[in-house]
């Protein structure tokens, strides 16, 4: 996942229900659940390359191409894990987590519901020389919209509001792995 946070943060826009093939649009852009999505699929094909069999089910994989909420539901089904509100702090969360939260009621949700009005999702990531914890995301907004990367500390500070609402929810993707 790093690798991937490395090539396009700050280098790539925000567009909503923009997937995969925003990278390949002039300009680049991506949505927050097609970010997430190809950081997820490509860490979890490589494990499976470096291990030589299926540590993460195809079935697994591919239930994690949908949008932000579907991708916390997926994965909290799957593995019967999950972090709420003030329960997620920089020491409960997993090393990989994924975090969706529910950041206002776009008029857009109106016709599409979302699993707990989730309409935001985010990925923790670890700089691989010391394991330090950042949150990449891709986020529309006035300021820096497109592809960022914060330390986890300070990302959960800004998300202060979300926690204390229990508008936050944190699911663990790598114990997808342990069911296989």
């Amino acid at each position: 996942m790093w690798e991937l946070v490395r090539v396009y943060t700050g280098r790539v826009g925000y567009q909503r229900g923009m997937k995969l093939d925003g990278l390949s649009a002039d300009p680049q852009a991506i949505d927050c659940s097609g970010w997430t999505r190809l950081r997820l699929t490509k860490a979890m094909q490589a494990e499976n390359k470096a291990a030589g069999c299926a540590v993460f089910a195809s079935g697994d994989v591919d239930a994690l191409q949908v949008w932000s909420d579907r991708i916390i539901q997926e994965i909290e089904i799957r593995t019967g894990f999950v972090l709420e509100g003030e329960a997620i702090t920089v020491h409960s969360l997993p090393r990989c987590a994924t975090i969706g939260l529910k950041m206002g009621e776009p008029s857009w949700a109106d016709n599409h519901p979302r699993s707990r009005s989730i309409t935001h999702i985010a990925q923790v990531v670890r700089r691989p020389e010391d394991g330090a914890p950042f949150v990449s995301e891709s986020f529309g907004g006035a300021v820096s919209p497109g592809i960022s990367l914060t330390p986890l500390e300070e990302w959960l500070a800004q998300s202060g509001p979300h926690l204390r609402a229990a508008e936050m929810w944190a699911v663990d993707p790598v114990r997808l792995a342990s069911k296989n």
